[in-house]
């Protein structure tokens, strides 16, 4: 495991009470594949914001989920660092 996703895991361990309503966003090319695959990330893609930075090239996707754990948060971020270009913030 990444040392980012063991930090998060501490972090969110000793401070949280789970069920959590967790803040995600992302920072993705604007390219309609790494988009699309961003969106599969989540079961209720209609539920995402999304913002164009001002030169158009990059979109912000955002969204509050309700996660069981720390662990269904890691995979989510595991999952989007396999799309190329994505920034989780």
């Amino acid at each position: 495991m990444d040392e980012q996703f063991r930090k998060l895991r501490a972090t969110l361990l000793e401070e949280e009470k789970w069920p959590l309503l967790y803040f995600f966003k992302f920072i993705v090319p604007n390219d309609s594949m790494k988009i699309e695959k961003v969106k599969q990330l989540f079961p209720e893609p209609e539920r995402l914001s999304f913002r164009t930075s001002r030169d158009i090239r990059y979109i912000a996707i955002s969204s509050k989920e309700v996660m069981s754990d720390v662990d269904a948060i890691i995979r989510v971020y595991e999952k989007a660092s396999e799309i190329e270009g994505v920034i989780a913030l």
